[in-house]
């Protein structure tokens, strides 16, 4: 028969008031004992408050925001068996219970060391490590002095196969640490002495999960690392190796190191939404489906072996220049879009002949009313149109990975050569212009980039990216795609070549493409039929030349 009980806030030692920043489950919800119900935070730790038996919950009654203190009734439990409700009969909060009136096993390890009750010393002794002895302490994390809680990291260990963290199973001051950087250790070994302030749990947790070793975890932002050791890249939508060292670290509560061991997923590179850079369940959940949809590229710079550090002055004399405000902007979103995004680059040719001849003819007008007519404004104008007919090279991914956000407008980014670096004007609402209109916002785009006048807004918003080079030189390249577009066209220098008609050789001036694309989205066979369709366009200038209507 079930029985329903309340849901009791346990002993917090000397916190009272305390914030509540997480609700872990809902009314109807089903537990196991001991499962986290809402998270806690005090000045110094974030901590769970269990589920006291197994049941469902009939009622949450505190919110997020809220505080509690030691013994404040937070919901109720409908439990199964017929487990009596906390009465008048049962012990006072902080009182062991007589273990053969209750059916349980109570563990103290020290005959002074109660619930609540300052003022025992306990020693912390490594847990079970299954098959492994002698293992090196690879890090310490506490020192005397340092407030503890359950489950925070005390030390980090590692075998030949893993590193772990051997947890804290009660709260309180360290005392004094027993083992070193470099020692080794065994199930049972002495950790640290502790002046306990709660009761050690009946069952002591086990070492972190491991997971497989890198030899030196990355150091958390903004702080050395005891030991370097890149994360070993992962496979394409698998989640990369944890960081051990990394994962300690992290600001989160127990409840969500236990959903992320279980989801293998790594806290250290978890994005955290949370006060106080705080790290949820829901942050945790977010960051495995966006490995495992291919959205995300694992721990930050993709999981890939760091680039050796090289001291270049030992070879002889160097001259060292900070980089633009550009290039340090634009280097991030360059190598995170290569990073994340499947590149495919197809090349490709354009017959300009008529269009080239058309333009000299057209030019000496259009420069006497300002309009400096360059090929790049016949290339805009193609480009319209082709991302009229191929709708899907104009859209981004949605953010879930599971769906297209096809854009009703085309807005055409160009890259401007500056002393600073390269940057982005954009063009707005290119299919709603003629030649000429684009041609003149080409103009007045690319002279407030060069005296570094652009706009935010004037650099945001942009569906397509033209890169073109034809002014320098050059036969082809691979533009890395402006994320979250999914194509960009590079444009090289146009040359004279002998091109065949069916009986001889005619001088045609042609014009390299180089189409980028994310292959998620667009495959070889669009790609090819875009430049085919962007070629046929560039060949018809009348067509290019005719009015908007």
């Amino acid at each position: 028969m079930a029985k329903s009980i309340d849901i009791v806030v346990p002993d917090l030692g000397d916190f009272e008031n305390v914030e509540i920043i997480e609700i872990l489950v809902n009314s109807g919800d089903r537990v196991e004992a001991e499962d986290g119900l809402i998270t806690l935070e005090t000045d110094k730790a974030s901590l769970d408050v269990p589920a006291p038996q197994a049941g469902v919950i009939e009622s949450i009654s505190v919110a997020v925001g809220g505080t509690v203190s030691s013994g404040d009734v937070i919901g109720r439990l409908s439990v199964e068996g017929g487990a009596a409700e906390p009465g008048a009969d049962d012990a006072p909060v902080g009182e062991p219970q007589d273990p053969a009136s209750t059916g349980e096993t109570t563990v103290v390890a020290d005959p002074d060391l109660v619930p609540g009750k300052p003022g025992g010393k306990e020693t912390l002794v490594v847990p079970e490590l299954g098959d492994f002895a002698d293992v090196e302490v690879i890090e310490v994390h506490v020192a005397p002095g340092d407030t503890i809680a359950v489950e925070d990291s005390l030390v980090t260990l590692e075998t030949d196969k893993a590193a772990m963290d051997v947890p804290a199973t009660v709260a309180g001051t360290v005392l004094e640490m027993l083992v070193s950087v470099g020692d080794k250790v065994s199930a049972g070994s002495p950790v640290l002495t502790v002046e306990a302030t709660s009761a050690p749990a009946a069952t002591p947790p086990a070492a972190a999960a491991p997971a497989p070793a890198a030899k030196a975890p990355a150091p958390a932002a903004g702080k050395p690392a005891a030991a370097e050791t890149p994360t070993a890249p992962a496979p394409p939508g698998k989640l990369p190796p944890i960081n051990e060292v990394g994962f300690a670290r992290a600001h989160a509560s127990p409840s969500v190191r236990k959903l992320a061991r279980e989801l293998g997923a790594d806290l250290a590179q978890v994005r955290a939404s949370g006060k106080k850079n705080r790290i949820l369940h829901d942050d945790v959940k977010a960051y495995v489906k966006a490995i495992l949809t291919g959205q995300a590229a694992g721990p930050a710079g993709g999981g890939l072996p760091k680039v050796p550090s090289v001291d270049f002055a030992k070879f002889g004399a160097v001259d060292v220049q900070p980089l633009t405000r550009i290039q340090k902007i634009s280097g991030p979103r360059l190598q995170a879009s290569w990073v994340n995004l499947p590149h495919v680059t197809q090349h490709d040719e354009a017959d300009i002949t008529d269009l080239e001849a058309k333009r000299q003819e057209l030019k000496g007008p259009a420069k006497e009313k300002g309009i400096p007519l360059t090929p790049l404004a016949f290339i805009l104008k193609a480009c319209v149109a082709a991302l009229q007919e191929f709708p899907k090279v104009n859209a981004s991914l949605s953010d879930d990975g599971e769906s297209l956000v096809f854009k009703q407008y085309i807005h055409l980014g160009f890259a401007a050569d500056t002393d600073q670096g390269l940057v982005v004007p954009v063009i707005r609402d290119a299919d709603k212009k003629d030649v000429y209109e684009l041609a003149a916002e080409l103009r007045d785009l690319s002279a407030a980039a060069r005296d570094g006048k652009l706009k935010a807004a004037q650099m945001q918003g942009a569906s397509f990216t033209i890169s073109s080079l034809g002014g320098i030189g050059g036969t082809a390249f691979t533009p890395i795609v402006n994320a979250p577009e999914v194509a960009i066209l590079g444009v090289s220098r146009s040359t004279i070549r002998p091109v065949w008609n069916g009986e001889s050789f005619d001088p045609r001036l042609m014009l390299p493409l180089s189409f980028s694309y994310d292959h998620r989205v667009i495959d070889g066979a669009m790609a090819v039929r875009f430049t085919t369709f962007l070629g046929e366009k560039l060949a018809d200038v009348d067509e290019l030349l005719r009015a908007i209507p």
